[in-house]
């Protein structure tokens, strides 16, 4: 068997113990009814917890991983507009907004009378 598709295979089955650990948080938590609702949604939590860091030893994990982090970086470099800039652009939108509501209602009202000249 070749590296790259025992690798692969190791990745399949790490993705089946994650895919099992989330299913027996989601069974359990319906199972264990009698148990003080607290005491269930830590369990739910701490088994998505486990299932999330076996996810994240698979190679689409890590590489989902390096991508947040790069994504975070970029986010820091995003020059975010001022208030004053905001405020602009949401008064053209809007005023672009309601002359296109105008038009269309014009432009409906002229369609209506010239449908009921035609037809009568």
């Amino acid at each position: 068997m070749a590296k790259g598709s025992a690798s692969k295979m190791i990745d399949n089955v790490k993705w089946l113990v994650a895919l099992a650990v989330f299913c027996a948080a989601v069974i359990g938590n319906s199972y264990f009814v009698e148990i003080a609702f607290l005491y269930r949604v830590l369990g739910v939590v701490f088994l998505f917890i486990v299932g999330l860091v076996v996810l994240s030893i698979t190679d689409f994990g890590s590489n989902a991983i390096k991508l947040m982090k790069e994504s975070r970086t970029e986010i820091r470099r995003v020059v975010w507009p001022t208030r004053i800039e905001t405020t602009q652009t949401f008064l053209v939108v809007f005023g672009s907004i309601i002359v296109l509501c105008l038009f269309f209602w014009a432009l409906e009202s002229l369609l209506t009378f010239l449908t009921k000249l035609v037809l009568g």
